[in-house]
């Protein structure tokens, strides 16, 4: 950046490193540039291995591969959210599984004035950002994403369109588990297809 360069994810390509340890820098920058690829390159090779065993477990797992099937949604995530849901039929309703993740409003009312706090951030903090994470992905790649997107952080601004679109994106992987539909089967036909009359608490 200090070369007015923003390579981005092109930075750690082939090219972009060589043209990264290319710049004359002061000495102990040099030092910091040359430890934290030195860190990098020992790094890579664990991380690589984990993530062939998290596509490995998905690949075993029909329910991860349906939450798959939702746009920005790889297999960390749906691997996560089936390991830490457990099963769809614990919840009744969408908005139980918003609650649940802790991605809902804390309300703090009195007498007749209703007033919305921050998310209650209960539940997994792991889900809650992978969520967060794959909604933005999701955001990118769809256009009706995007536009609804949009249309939030025009109204309330970016952080709060981030976690709205992320409880969308659990709600909408609940009724894709649940109702053993693709993403593009939900879409279609809508969540609450067959659904018998909604019944209150999680199991």
């Amino acid at each position: 950046m200090n070369e007015g360069l923003r390579r981005k994810r092109a930075l750690w390509s082939e090219s972009g490193r060589k043209q990264l340890e290319s710049f004359l820098l002061a000495p102990w920058a040099t030092r910091r540039r040359q430890d934290l690829l030195e860190l990098l390159d020992r790094l890579n090779p664990t991380i690589q291995e984990l993530t062939a065993a998290v596509e490995k477990e998905a690949e075993n797992k029909p329910e991860v591969q349906l939450l798959m099937s939702h746009p920005g949604v790889g297999p960390l995530t749906a691997l996560a959210f089936v390991l830490i849901i457990a099963t769809p039929e614990r919840f009744q309703c969408g908005k139980q599984m918003g609650s649940y993740l802790g991605l809902i409003p804390c309300e703090d009312s009195s007498a007749d004035q209703q007033r919305w706090g921050h998310i209650s951030k209960q539940g997994s903090s792991l889900l809650r950002f992978l969520l967060v994470e794959a909604a933005q992905v999701a955001v990118r790649v769809n256009p009706e994403w995007r536009r609804r997107f949009l249309h939030l952080a025009m109204r309330r601004g970016r952080k709060i369109a981030k976690v709205a679109m992320a409880r969308r994106l659990a709600v909408g992987l609940y009724w894709t588990w649940r109702k053993e539909w693709n993403y593009q089967q939900v879409v279609k036909f809508g969540s609450h297809v067959g659904q018998p009359e909604l019944r209150h608490g999680v199991q």
